[in-house]
């Protein structure tokens, strides 16, 4: 025993030697780092948050001592997803509301409004996701079931793209809406001298403002459980468009708690007390939330007839869209914004808005920029308008889920001509050699999965149509992969802090059970995170 006790206190005093210099080592990965060179690796070391060395297990075991060891059992990693357009909070507050995305029918839509009201018997009957152009008649639908069902309590149902809405007499009551009425931007629809219910754009606000707002509780619930969601998916920062600047606090201060971890870039929506409080206060940046931006509304959506063409619509020959400012407005934001240093973020969808604005951030961007002005969507571009994307650094930030959501219907509202130029994604990659990618959920699904799929083989999750909508501008693997981090991150100004896995930046990544730059065309879909970190942390566990 004596000989044996000097022995015991070398190996006593070499293990105590030997302390732990790192938080998390990620080894046996295949590690797709999204770095400049697209480079791969087998490990990497987390401390503080942050990557601390990347390269290859052997090397990083004899110089990191972790206190957890993560074995990745061979599985893709990547750098966590990035969403550059969504609406987080709209989305966790429709999770607390009437879900109508996907429903086939007017009347499948009235089952689902019954059946929440006999849940929730209080209060406005919010619902959100239904699309006519998914229906077998596909019309906008009318009122008079809505009025016989609710006489008294107020109904309002948004459309998927959030900018038509049906509302029931009560609420259009509420809100003094009357037959005949106008409202610039917007239209009230009517047939034969009646509401039908239906308001499009700037009209569906008549009607929005008079809901009361939800209790904090609420507030807060919607965050954590769209939260939930998004890391299930492996997004570990979100681009929320167009919230007002009380939604700082709010989210700063779950953030400060420690219960909302989600990453989130701001924008502020186009209204004067906006404006107001970012000129006021400057950007506001922590390492969870970063407000710089704003997000403006040029027109509205294909499927609602509210997109701004250049020419009518072929299937309603009647209709061409309209602004929902003037463009005097356009202008003078735009000024506003550029002299005081910040981002410029517009919906644009026709091709009309799409030249509006294009014209309009020319005039103020003059050449080339590293302002880094976004369009949202560039969905249909005239071929002689897209020179100004790249002529002016302006970036298209696009969603491929749309791609696929509007194949089938996007043809009967443009024509053929015309829809050889729209969700050109590989044509307007081509400007500036980026391109950030999201899905502007609610609107589409939350999965980045979606995203990579459509980008890369132009489908439905069906497989339709075989050989893909429109592929000349399918994007490539490496080319989606980098529009959901690095790029996505550049589009932030974030490209130095997150969107790969490099030395200096946030541990925030995922592992997939299939390794989505290899894996057959028809297997992205059905892609699953295995786990989502966010700063060397684990935030999401299939188990």
């Amino acid at each position: 025993m004596k000989k044996l006790l000097p022995v015991l206190l070398l190996l006593a005093a070499a293990c105590k030697q030997k302390e732990y210099n790192a938080d998390l080592l990620v080894k046996n990965a295949v590690v797709y780092t999204v770095d400049s060179n697209f480079s791969t690796a087998n490990a990497f070391v987390v401390s503080g948050g942050k990557i601390l060395a990347v390269g290859n297990a052997d090397t990083l075991e004899q110089k990191y001592f972790a206190r957890e060891v993560l074995d990745a059992n061979g599985a893709a990693v990547y750098p966590g997803f990035i969403d550059a357009h969504a609406h987080f909070y709209e989305y966790g507050m429709g999770l607390q509301e009437v879900n109508l995305v996907g429903t086939k029918s007017w009347g499948e839509i009235i089952d689902s409004v019954s059946a929440y009201s006999t849940r929730n018997p209080d209060g406005w009957i919010i619902g959100n996701g239904w699309d006519q152009n998914d229906w077998a008649k596909e019309e906008f639908p009318d009122k008079a079931k809505l009025d016989s069902l609710f006489p008294v309590r107020p109904v309002i149902l948004s459309r998927v793209d959030g900018h038509a809405v049906i509302a029931n007499q009560a609420a259009l009551n509420i809100a003094g809406v009357k037959p005949g009425q106008t409202i610039n931007g917007g239209q009230i629809e009517t047939i034969k001298g009646k509401l039908t219910g239906v308001l499009v754009d700037n009209a569906v606000g008549i009607v929005t403002r008079k809901i009361p707002e939800p209790p904090a509780p609420m507030v807060e619930n919607a965050l954590l459980s769209a939260q939930q969601n998004c890391f299930a998916v492996g997004l570990t920062t979100v681009d929320d468009c167009g919230l007002p600047y009380a939604m700082i606090s709010t989210i700063a201060d779950l953030q400060h708690k420690g219960s909302l971890k989600m990453r989130i870039y701001m924008m502020l929506a186009d209204r004067q007390e906006n404006y107001e409080y970012l000129f006021k206060h400057g950007v506001y940046k922590t390492p969870g939330l970063n407000v710089r931006a704003f997000k403006v509304y040029a027109d509205g959506a294909l499927g609602s007839y509210g997109a701004a063409l250049l020419k009518p619509y072929t299937d309603s020959t009647n209709k061409k869209g309209f602004l929902l400012s003037s463009q005097a407005h356009f202008e003078q934001v735009a000024k506003l914004i550029y002299d005081k240093g910040f981002q410029m973020c517009t919906h644009a969808i026709g091709d009309s808005a799409n030249r509006v604005m294009l014209k309009i951030y020319a005039s103020v961007l003059k050449g080339k920029n590293d302002r880094r002005w976004r369009i949202e969507h560039a969905q249909v571009v005239s071929p002689e308008d897209v020179k100004y994307f790249g002529d002016n650094s302006i970036i298209p930030s696009v969603q491929p889920t749309h791609a696929t959501s509007d194949m089938y219907w996007a043809g009967k509202r443009l024509g053929k001509e015309r829809l050889k130029s729209a969700y050109a994604y590989k044509k307007l990659l081509g400007q500036n050699g980026w391109l950030p990618l999201g899905t502007d959920f609610p609107v589409e699904n939350i999965n980045p999965m979606y995203t990579f799929y459509a980008a890369v083989e132009r489908k439905d999750r069906k497989g339709y149509p075989a050989g893909g909508f429109q592929m000349e501008n399918a994007l490539s693997r490496t080319e989606a992969l980098k529009g959901m981090t690095i790029w996505a991150a550049k589009a932030n100004f974030e490209e130095k802090e997150k969107g790969s896995i490099e030395p200096g930046k946030y541990a925030d990544f995922v592992l997939l059970d299939k390794d989505i730059m290899k894996a057959k065309g028809a297997d992205l879909p059905n892609v699953k995170v295995i786990k989502t970190y966010i700063n060397g942390v684990k935030v999401y566990d299939k188990k």
